[in-house]
């Protein structure tokens, strides 16, 4: 639709008028192609001048011409200016709206997994850029990474309530996006009260987990999918999981049938909950913990001329940004390097990265150059991403973050 001057605020059917932010001409291509963002070089300032605009609220984004591609909300200062959440101006941005995506992103995990333990939503994925919602069962724990979305956040939790009936919401906002928006951290729990430990359930094992005080929203559903793979690959092996937090990896490769398991976290905390967990499914014989620095942990375990069939390694991002790339880079080759240098003649390797910024060309070829200075040479197995509950965007590649391989590792 065009507006009726060429500078005036948009008017929708719904009979709620927005004011109008315009982009450039020729700035619109990203949007036409299914993106959600619009960068504030690509704003004509001109026309809608960014300081005009209340941080957080709902703007009609459009194009040079005036015709608005939909509805989004607006953050004046930051690089990521505004995100588009409604293609058209049909419809509110509002409760009813959250609603509705809600229960589609409900339809697809129901189809994935017979438990209600997921992640819900995935920001941009699922129409809710800036919103992640975690589910544990009764328990929701939900992360906001814009101001837009803080603005929204009381929507946000009325349509949570509506749509799962939750016994309990938790608000667990921090962390390094927050900052960009200049956003506050805090924990906060509108609905019901939280308990000091939390359930999740994942392929019949239990674990039990400290949202309040987690990475996180408490818990990694996003490599799920892959652990689903150990079964093939761990029964009657040693396991070695480096970064193991409170256990994902290590517990269910004890699950699978793996001899021994040894998790290596610096969190106190987080082996404590593996220790929990191994107890509680009946896995203590086989699984030890060792709190270390990981770099440190793998040298030491090699003078020792410890040995593993199996090494994962699955560490926090390294690249978090793209100035840490080079930084970064090195960081993966001295750990996958490392990792290789404790694996058997014939050993396998799963090699993991969340970053993304840390294209998986690049890791596959971080690999295989440790590999090469070990004089060892590299078979990929498998090419790992992120769990269905964490689908991917075609048009929004920063939705594809976390990628992997499973490699056999043998003498050149």
């Amino acid at each position: 639709m065009h507006t009726e001057s060429e500078d005036a605020p948009v008017s929708t059917e719904v009979e709620v008028e927005y004011p109008a932010l315009f982009l450039k001409k020729g700035e619109d291509a990203r949007l036409r192609q299914g993106h959600q963002w619009v960068f504030s070089n690509e704003v004509d300032t001109v026309r809608s001048p960014l300081n005009e605009f209340k941080p957080g609220e709902i703007v009609a984004i459009c194009d040079a011409g005036g015709r608005a591609f939909g509805l989004g909300y607006i953050n004046p200062q930051a690089l990521i200016c505004a995100r588009l959440i409604e293609r058209g101006v049909r419809h509110a941005i509002d409760k009813s709206l959250i609603v509705h995506r809600l229960n589609v992103a409900l339809e697809l995990r129901q189809r994935l997994y017979a438990e209600p333990f997921y992640r819900l939503v995935f920001g941009e994925a699922d129409g809710l850029p800036g919103l992640v919602l975690d589910r544990f069962d009764d328990v929701i724990v939900g992360q906001i990474g814009t101001l837009g979305m803080e603005n929204l956040k009381d929507a946000v939790v009325e349509a949570v309530v509506k749509v799962l009936k939750p016994r309990t919401f938790v608000w667990k906002n921090n962390g390094s996006v927050r900052k960009l928006e200049t956003l506050p951290d805090y924990v906060e729990v509108p609905v019901g009260a939280l308990d000091p430990l939390t359930r999740v359930v994942e392929a019949g094992l239990e674990f039990a987990v400290d949202i309040a005080n987690g990475q996180k929203t408490g818990w990694f559903f996003d490599q799920r999918d892959n652990r689903d793979r150990l079964a093939r690959l761990v029964p009657g092996k040693r396991v070695l999981d480096v970064f193991s937090y409170v256990g994902a990896w290590g517990i269910r490769s004890a699950a699978a049938g793996a001899s021994e398991v040894l998790c290596i976290d610096s969190s106190a905390a987080a082996l404590k909950a593996v220790t929990d967990a191994a107890a509680r499914n009946g896995l203590s014989e086989r699984v030890r913990t060792l709190e270390a620095d990981a770099f440190e942990a793998l040298k030491d375990l090699r003078q020792q001329r410890e040995r593993y069939d199996v090494v994962i390694v699955d560490p926090p991002a390294f690249v978090k940004r793209k100035k840490d790339f080079a930084e970064g880079r090195i960081a993966y080759k001295r750990i996958f390097e490392a990792a290789m240098q404790l694996l058997n003649r014939d050993g396998i390797l799963i090699a993991c990265s969340c970053s993304h910024h840390m294209p998986r060309s690049t890791l596959l070829d971080t690999i295989n150059q440790g590999a090469r200075h070990l004089d060892r040479s590299v078979q990929v197995l498998a090419q790992l991403q992120q769990s269905a509950d964490h689908p991917v965007h075609p048009a929004i590649p920063e939705t594809d973050y976390l990628k992997g391989f499973i490699c056999r590792v043998l003498p050149a």
